[in-house]
């Protein structure tokens, strides 16, 4: 018998970890997911059946055992608290006939996507239903292209700032009953209460319900625990409303005056080139914002903050919760050591410390094949080091600099900013 724990998950990727033996892999689909509707096996097809009643163990939350516990009997596993725990053992069945409850469609914000990252595709065999969303969409009759979905499952409500944009909808997955009032209260609380809120109930089951209102004006005191939201955003003057090109005004952020500046951020976000689902390294991150900026790109791009200075580094993690990307990680300690045993980047900042020769060579020789390094000094000496580091790995240099409108006495006047050297290399590509 393996041991419970065998199976991890690792850097957020979930990747095979083997404490004493990998069971082997194998072509053959032997777990089901079947998604799974508020009607429960009334709605099931007869495809969705054979394999529920053909499988040995069928693992869900406790609701959806409970839909389908005439057709399964005795077979029910009820998640466990941590999730991975369930992972493990159900790892451990591997090869038998196994089944997994999902809510309607499980590759849509469901465990669908969590077994993904486990297992290969075709080991699963998946028979989805309606999903939540796609029955949201109907009873609204709102078109889904154009509607991005937030959800709030394990996620603060800050998460939702960069998809409120004035005059557009969206969809939020509710963590529970409690969401659609603490949503309202945000949105009333950040300048948006005269957004209209549609809380949508059990749908697809015996106790669908469909209610609206505005957000300042949120008075439902029963919602179920089942629901989700529709939003049509509507701003009140002078609300923050997050925009779709980068450079966020300075005042966003908290900070001690270590930031890289607003128009040299959008061009240092411009040398970096953020792609989907890329990693970011920002060593030195100070405020984070440039790391903060990264993320707003995507939603699945991923960034690691170096700071070696507590407050600092606890000032990164406050901006990166109050401007939607709680997924950003900071690391408090010194680089280029702290670097070593990090996953591979494909994009390098580097907004501190550059003085020091081996954090470029260390930056460099970890950045990935056809990755970008970007680097940013204001002081003579670090300009010294960069320009022979420039001189060994090419790329070019800029010097940015920006001048600002400030008062002179009763008149008024530019004043300029530090001028900023600014060094962009990109890695070869590896040649086969």
């Amino acid at each position: 018998m393996l041991r419970s724990r065998w199976l991890e998950q690792t850097e957020g990727k979930g990747k095979f970890m083997d404490h004493e033996s990998t069971p082997p892999e194998t072509s053959t689909p032997w777990l089901s997911i079947i998604g799974l509707g508020e009607e429960g096996v009334e709605g099931l097809s007869p495809a969705a059946r054979q394999l529920l009643a053909q499988a040995h163990h069928v693992f869900g939350a406790r609701r959806h055992l409970q839909l389908t516990e005439s057709l399964i009997g005795d077979k029910g596993v009820a998640w466990k608290s941590p999730l991975s725990d369930s992972m493990a053992d159900l790892m451990q069945l591997r090869g038998e006939a196994v089944a997994v409850l999902a809510s309607g469609d499980p590759f849509l914000h469901g465990i669908g996507n969590t077994l993904r990252r486990f297992l290969p595709a075709e080991e699963m065999l998946c028979v989805p239903t309606l999903s939540s969303l796609t029955l949201a969409a109907a009873r609204l009759k709102w078109e889904q292209k154009h509607r991005p979905v937030v959800s709030l499952t394990h996620r603060p409500l800050e998460c939702l700032r960069p998809a409120l944009q004035p005059g557009r909808g969206l969809f939020v997955l509710s963590a529970d009953a409690s969401s659609p009032r603490l949503v309202c209260e945000a949105l009333s609380e950040w300048g948006f209460g005269d957004s209209r809120v549609w809380v949508l109930e059990s749908l697809g089951g015996p106790r669908e319900r469909i209610r609206q209102c505005l957000a300042k004006r949120f008075t439902f005191a029963d919602v179920a625990a089942l629901n989700l939201m529709g939003l049509e955003v509507k701003a009140d003057p002078g609300a923050r409303i997050w925009p779709v090109a980068r450079g966020l005004p300075d005042d966003w952020f908290e900070h001690d005056g270590q930031i890289t500046k607003r128009e040299i951020r959008a061009v240092t976000l411009s040398s970096l080139q953020p792609q989907a689902g890329q990693l970011l390294w920002d060593v030195g991150c100070g405020s984070g914002s440039v790391s903060i900026e990264w993320l707003l790109a995507h939603k699945a791009n991923q960034a690691i903050g170096i700071e070696v200075d507590v407050d600092r580094a606890a000032r990164a993690t406050r901006n990166s919760l109050a401007l939607g990307v709680p997924q950003f990680e900071v690391r408090i300690g010194q680089a280029p050591d702290l670097l070593l045993d990090l996953p591979t980047p494909d994009a390098i900042f580097i907004g501190g410390g550059a003085r020091n020769p081996e954090l470029i060579e260390t930056c460099w020789t970890a950045l990935r094949a056809g990755g970008r390094l970007v680097v940013n000094c204001v002081a003579v000496e670090t300009e010294l080091v960069v320009q022979n580091a420039w001189q060994k790995l090419g790329g070019h240099l800029s010097r940015l600099s920006v001048e600002r409108l400030d008062a002179v006495g009763q008149m008024h006047a530019f004043r300029p900013g530090m001028t900023v050297l600014q060094w962009v290399v990109q890695k070869p590509e590896m040649v086969l």
